[in-house]
C-alpha cells in the first residue's frame, strides 16, 4: 500500500514539473501581434504607417496588397488585408488578384543620424521574443525630444499599445523612426522636420519611469540604433 502511495505521488510530482514548463510566453512591451493572416479593422487616427509598425510589417507591402497608393488614405471603419503574398510564392483562391510586392532596389542610406534626447542609456537593443526593439534612454520629464534626422511625421497619437504617445518620422522609403511616451507631442502628421529639431517632451512609462523609448526600421524590420547614431 505504502509502495503504491510512493508511486503515486512521484507521478503527481512529475506532472507537475512537466506542466511548470509550460509557462505563458513572454511578450515584448514593445511589439504587437505579428499576425500574418486575416484582416484589421481600421480605427479613428490609424495611418498605414502605424497600422504596418504595429505588425512589424513594411509599410509599401501592405499598402500593396490593399491596393493602395501614395498617400495611402484610409478611414475608421475600412478593413483591411493583412496577408502579405512573398515575392515568387504560389497564390490561388481569392488572393490571386492581390498585387504582388516587389522589394525596391536599395536606396542611399539617411545621410545623418543624431542622438534623439541627451540622457544615460538604460536599455539596449536585443533580439527575441523578450527583446528590445529600440533602445531607452532616461531623461527629465518635459526633456525635449528630437528629430533623429531629416523626415515627414507619418503618425502622432497614442494607439499603438505599449508605446504610449508616440511619434512616427518617415526619412526615406527605407527608413522609419520611433519616439516613444511622450509627455507632449508637438508636431502633425505630414510635418516636415528636421534634424535636431524639437518634435516631443520626453514623457513616462506605464511604470512611472521617465524615458524615450526610440526604434529605427529598415524595410520594417526593427534594426539596432546605435549602428546609426553618432
Amino acid at each position: 500500500m505504502k509502495r503504491c502511495l510512493v508511486v503515486i505521488i512521484i507521478a503527481f510530482l512529475l506532472c507537475g514539473c512537466v506542466e511548470s514548463k509550460n509557462f505563458a510566453p513572454v511578450v515584448n512591451g514593445w511589439l504587437q501581434p505579428k499576425a500574418r493572416l486575416g484582416s484589421y479593422r481600421v480605427k479613428q487616427g490609424d495611418t498605414i504607417y502605424s497600422i504596418a509598425w504595429a505588425f512589424g510589417l513594411d509599410y509599401r507591402a501592405l499598402a500593396a496588397a490593399n491596393r493602395l497608393s501614395p498617400p495611402y488614405r484610409i478611414e475608421a471603419g475600412q478593413t483591411l488585408q493583412m496577408t502579405i503574398i512573398p515575392r515568387g510564392a504560389h497564390v490561388s483562391g481569392r488572393f490571386a488578384a492581390a498585387p504582388r510586392w516587389q522589394s525596391p532596389p536599395p536606396l542611399q542610406p539617411v545621410a545623418h543620424w543624431r542622438w534623439p534626447a541627451k540622457g544615460r542609456l538604460i536599455g539596449h537593443y536585443s533580439v527575441g521574443m523578450a527583446g528590445n526593439q529600440g533602445i531607452n534612454i532616461a531623461g527629465h520629464y518635459g526633456e525635449a525630444v528630437r528629430a533623429a534626422s531629416d523626415g515627414v511625421v507619418v503618425y502622432s497619437g497614442a494607439g499603438i499599445r505599449g508605446y504610449g504617445n508616440l511619434i512616427i518620422v518617415k526619412h526615406t522609403n527605407t527608413y522609419l523612426s520611433a519616439y516613444a511616451f511622450n509627455k507632449r507631442i508637438l508636431v502633425k502628421e505630414g510635418s516636415r522636420v528636421r534634424a535636431g529639431q524639437k518634435i516631443a517632451e520626453m514623457g513616462r512609462t506605464n511604470s512611472g519611469r521617465v524615458m524615450l523609448h526610440f526604434e529605427i526600421r529598415r524595410n520594417g524590420q526593427p534594426v539596432n540604433p546605435l549602428r546609426y547614431l553618432s
